[in-house]
């Protein structure tokens, strides 16, 4: 079985290949959930885009069916876009204003996906069901995803 660190490190090779035969948004976004869910495991693993007055809305993604819209200012997600960094919530139940698209998610990450000018056009976010699941391995290498799919807006 493989370390945390080779899981990422194949699925960044992964998601680069896929990436280079890419080209739409979507496609792309699609491939980087199922990769990342194949080679890591989460319990969800995806995409909210970042809409006008910084409306979150579904993008792609891997696992059971979420949230459609998230209102701004509420939740990781939210704080993830507004303060532009990645945001680790070890007990989701614990986050104020936390928004439970999933009674069974219990921890949590958000990362920001930035465009090559720099604009939060998305947020990588990655639910588990255990608490405690996300580390420093975790933020880096979902850091390094979304820096690959910066990209993706710029077509």
């Amino acid at each position: 079985m493989l370390s945390k660190e080779d899981s990422y490190r194949t699925a960044l090779r992964e998601m680069v290949v896929r990436l280079e035969k890419g080209g739409d948004p979507v496609a792309d976004l699609g491939n980087a959930a199922a990769v990342l869910k194949k080679r890591l495991g989460f319990y969800w693993v995806g995409f909210y885009l970042v809409r006008e007055n910084q409306k979150l809305v579904l993008g792609p993604f891997q696992g059971a069916p979420a949230c459609v819209f998230l209102a701004p200012g509420r939740g990781v997600c939210a704080a993830s876009v507004s303060g532009k960094k990645t945001i680790v919530v070890p007990d989701v139940h614990e986050f104020e204003g936390h928004i439970a698209c999933d009674p069974n998610s219990r921890s949590e990450i958000a990362v920001p996906v930035f465009d090559g000018k720099g604009t939060v056009r998305a947020v990588l976010d990655a639910d588990s069901d255990r608490l405690n699941a996300f580390d420093e391995t975790d933020r880096r290498g979902l850091e390094d995803a979304a820096g690959l799919l910066r990209g993706c807006w710029d077509l």
